[in-house]
């Protein structure tokens, strides 16, 4: 699956060595990392390594190539899936 995974501020060069798998680009006065991710157990390892660095993690979309936009609709559960 192919992931987007938004952190606070702006990732420098060293910092950015740590997801040598993912895409990085800037969002604003963010960063967005992309990339494909074997299986959840991949996920967590990003995610784990986001933690380490001490960055702020913004948002985790999983995106599918089947759905408008490209992103998988919010679970109907879920937090602000939208307008009840």
């Amino acid at each position: 699956m192919t992931y987007q995974i938004l952190v606070r501020g702006r990732l420098g060069r060293t910092m950015r060595t740590a997801f040598p798998d993912l895409r990085v680009s800037a969002q604003g006065d963010d960063t967005l990392l992309t990339g494909d991710l074997a299986d959840q157990a991949a996920l967590h390892g990003v995610l784990a390594r986001i933690e380490a660095l001490g960055l702020e993690l913004l948002e985790v979309r999983r995106l599918a190539a089947g759905s408008p936009g490209g992103v998988t609709p919010a679970h109907p559960g879920a937090r602000n899936a939208g307008p009840s």
